[in-house]
């Protein structure tokens, strides 16, 4: 675990080679401005081959989000990543079908904004849930998508109007009922870790006669972005990196983090047990007791879950906990921002037997 290192990347990303306006170069560059460790563009049934590599500072990764476009309404999209060949051909079937297809692949599988809000204003703003269960071979879930949830502000053309120009007041965090799901699948004991994207698309919009970007790829990548934390530092060999990163994604040695209020970077969430530690993502056999430690990187509202249900909570920039029971244990982080409580970080689990 000494080992470990974090890094910080955007996972849910278009391009103009599907609905997004940006060319790879200017995603990369506006993840290099915001601070972005990696990114991984995720075109809609699209595999984009030779764009893979550093760009400066900043490693660019393709995966993709699989889904069958001829279905209405649209729903049970799949991001993938690490997988080696186009899947499009297998979005016509079932989703356990793309699955499966995906995973002999060596592909990653995270369901997309599994539940999500409607907005009146049009189709393109029609909600694109998660519907067919039971499903298996999943990684995790994305439970927070920035442009999910700013869709379902969009209960008016007013509305839309002022949540485009001030975003930061109609942004709150996850959905409960994602948690809930979350919690519900974790309990039927699959492995599920989180996931948090921008599903960035710097798409432009008229309204009111006024044109703008909503929302450039720089600004949502200071927003909710997923933390990973490899086995090892990145070091520029792209092979090597590529497979750091899709290891740590692999395995669930992820945190989702909202970085605009005060950035994440830092955070720590681990349990030990005699001499054995775990964090995020692993699974730790207890030897007696198990102390599980929280640290942020300023002060939040700090939630300690066990199967779902809340056992510890301060307000404070650490937590310690000693418990003597199994269980799934993960964190949510809640701060103030624009005067407003507002979900910061939330840990993929750590499972305790």
């Amino acid at each position: 675990m000494e080992n470990y290192r974090e890094y910080t990347g955007n996972l849910h990303i278009h391009s103009l080679y599907s609905d997004g306006s940006g060319r790879h170069a200017d995603i990369a560059e506006a993840a290099a401005n915001a601070g972005l460790d990696f990114v991984i563009v995720t075109d809609h049934n699209l595999r984009v081959e030779g764009l893979e590599g550093y760009y400066g500072r900043v490693l660019l990764l393709i995966g993709q989000e699989a889904h069958n476009s001829r279905r209405r309404p649209q729903a049970n999209h799949l991001l993938i990543y690490g997988a080696n060949q186009e899947l499009a051909p297998y979005t016509f079937g079932s989703a356990q079908t793309l699955i499966q297809k995906a995973n002999e692949c060596g592909g990653i599988c995270y369901i997309a904004h599994p539940i999500e809000r409607s907005s009146p204003l049009g189709e393109d703003f029609h909600a694109i849930p998660w519907i067919d269960w039971p499903i298996e071979g999943v990684t995790g879930l994305e439970i927070w998508n920035y442009m999910s949830e700013f869709k379902g502000l969009l209960w008016s053309r007013l509305a839309a109007l002022i949540y485009a120009f001030l975003p930061d007041w109609g942004i709150r965090g996850p959905y409960r009922a994602t948690l809930r799901l979350w919690d519900e699948l974790l309990s039927k004991g699959t492995h599920l870790a989180a996931l948090g994207g921008a599903d960035a698309h710097a798409s432009r919009y008229t309204m009111a006669g006024i044109t703008r970007t909503i929302f450039p790829y720089d600004y949502l990548f200071r927003c909710v972005n997923t933390h990973v934390l490899t086995d090892g530092p990145l070091t520029g060999d792209e092979s090597r990196d590529r497979r750091l990163i899709y290891d740590a994604l692999r395995t669930g040695r992820t945190w989702v983090g909202y970085d605009l209020p005060h950035p994440t970077h830092g955070f720590q969430f681990f349990a030990r047990s005699g001499a054995a530690r775990r964090t995020m993502g692993e699974e730790l056999k207890r030897l007696g007791a198990v102390t599980l430690e929280v640290n942020t990187p300023a002060k939040g509202e700090i939630r300690l879950l066990r199967d779902g249900q809340l056992i510890g909570k301060t307000t404070d920039t650490t937590l310690s906990y000693t418990s003597a029971e199994a269980g799934i244990y993960r964190v949510e982080v809640y701060r103030k921002f624009r005067g407003m409580r507002v979900g910061w970080i939330f840990s993929s689990p750590i499972y305790i037997r």
